[in-house]
């Protein structure tokens, strides 16, 4: 009688006579167990002390020790013995006293060999049920310990992250906080979590923000989000939905990181660039105007050409200087949140003819064509300031005069496209490469090689294009292609 993991059922028969002893032992060895037997109580619990026994079929009616006595110690050795009483008709009654003081079971003599297996069998799935229900019940023990370690483990991990983290559920409220967001929110260290985000954080943006979540089918990156705790506290947000395995909404996971440093940071770097950049423009203004009148001077007084190249040289470098301090400016100004704010009401029909019109003294010098093609029932208001929307197209226009060669063309193409209104400006010029394309909205990057290098420029046109249109809510895309010219595509809201 083996096990499915193969193991026998190890028996133990205590009775004062022989013939049961042994036709026990031959019945039930037949069916793989293996057999220990007894003659006396005293005998038993011998065997017992020396070997692992599982099933003990026990008589009651023995000379010396009786039944009762040998049950007893057994169960004082291993409760988890099963005891089979083998009864006969006297000893009845005391085989239910036996049962009922917990003894498994009882077999009459005298017995059949199948009476016996069935007995036997009933007792094999007995103690096989029982370890199977302490295994499982040791494994639901261990994984409780591995999750409170876990648990533990994880909050640890959390409390020891410098940046703040924030867990809230379904319907909004904090269910986690560590130490960093208690101190980036500047919250007391006994403030009780379980309240929704708004009694933590004084932001109603961010607020919205966070609500905004639960709309998530899934996990992803939302963009970031800054806001001002106090005077020198900032901090960006980055937030994530929790989703359940069927997309049903369960929370949120907030990072709060601490950008008071950085912004300091910016703000002296822009305080810095402004105060130079106004320290320099006058001087080079200054300059620039008198070599404008010595050339004239040079120019009526016929001086030798090759003074009049040296001092053109020396002025149109000049002219770079102020360029760049004016590009400067217009960096340190839109850093600072300070520049382009009389937002109004916009025809850009009006802007884009004046731009163009203004332009093609440039582009006929170059022997170039500019033209510009607006839809006949006119384009949409936007709200935007007058200054900013000049600035853009007239940076993205006189760089594509520049980039394109002498008997070139420049389109402006503006029309309303789902809700926005699109502008295209396309040259057929040098064009720019893939590794540039990508890089061509970074600060001071100008695209050079053989047909470029002569250009002059200051490499912070496009940045401030870019950074004026994110302030707008606008966009730029640029398509190119080495020697067949560039379209940059700008799109702005139009007004609601």
């Amino acid at each position: 009688m083996s096990r499915n993991d193969g193991e026998t059922m190890k028996v133990m028969v205590v009775d004062d006579e022989e013939h049961i002893r042994l036709a026990v032992d031959r019945i039930l060895s037949r069916q793989g167990c293996q057999v220990s037997k007894a003659a006396n109580g005293q005998e038993a619990l011998s065997i017992l002390e020396q070997e692992p026994i599982e099933v003990v079929f026990l008589d009651l009616m023995m000379p010396g020790m009786d039944g009762m006595e040998v049950h007893k110690h057994i169960k004082d050795i291993d409760p988890s013995i099963l005891v089979i009483i083998i009864t006969g008709y006297a000893t009845v009654e005391t085989a239910i006293e036996a049962m009922k003081q917990g003894a498994y079971d009882f077999i009459p003599k005298p017995f059949e060999a199948e009476q016996l297996r069935i007995v036997a069998s009933r007792a094999l799935e007995k103690i096989d049920l029982t370890r199977e229900a302490e295994r499982l019940e040791e494994e639901r023990r261990k994984t409780l310990f591995d999750l409170s370690t876990e648990k533990s483990r994880t909050r640890s991990i959390v409390e020891a992250m410098p940046n703040g983290v924030l867990v809230t559920n379904a319907k909004g409220q904090v269910v986690l906080m560590n130490q960093a967001a208690r101190r980036h929110l500047e919250l007391d260290d006994t403030c009780r979590i379980g309240g929704r985000v708004q009694e933590y954080i004084a932001d109603d943006s961010l607020c919205q923000f966070v609500g905004r979540l639960a709309g998530q089918q899934a996990p992803q990156d939302l963009e970031p989000h800054e806001f001002e705790v106090s005077s020198d506290t900032f901090l960006l947000v980055r937030a994530n939905p929790i989703n359940g395995d069927d997309g049903s909404y369960l929370g949120s996971v907030i990072i709060l990181v601490d950008i008071s440093a950085i912004k300091k940071l910016d703000r002296l770097k822009s305080e810095f660039v402004a105060k130079v950049s106004h320290e320099l423009r006058s001087p080079l203004s200054t300059i620039h105007e008198q070599m404008a009148m010595v050339i004239q001077d040079m120019l009526d007084h016929e001086q030798s050409d090759r003074d009049q190249r040296i001092l053109s040289r020396m002025q149109e470098r000049t002219k770079g200087l102020i360029a760049l301090v004016e590009d400067l400016l217009d960096l340190s100004r839109l850093e600072a949140g300070a520049a382009y704010q009389d937002v109004q009401a916009i025809n850009l029909d009006q802007v884009l003819s004046e731009l163009v019109a203004f332009y093609d003294s440039q582009a006929k010098s170059k022997d170039q064509t500019l033209g510009l093609e607006l839809p006949e029932e006119g384009l949409p208001e936007i709200q935007a300031d007058p200054k900013a929307v000049e600035s853009v197209f007239s940076n993205l226009v006189s760089n594509a005069i520049k980039y394109t060669q002498e008997g070139g063309s420049i389109r402006v193409e503006a029309r309303s496209e789902d809700g926005q209104v699109k502008v295209l400006i396309e040259d057929n010029g040098f064009g720019i490469d893939q590794s540039s394309l990508e890089r061509v909205f970074e600060r001071f990057y100008r695209v050079k090689n053989e047909k470029t290098r002569f250009i002059s420029g200051t490499g912070l046109g496009l940045p401030i294009v870019k950074g004026i249109l994110d302030d707008l809510g606008g966009s730029i895309t640029v398509d190119s292609q080495p020697g067949q010219g560039s379209v940059f595509t700008v799109s702005l809201p139009v007004s609601s």
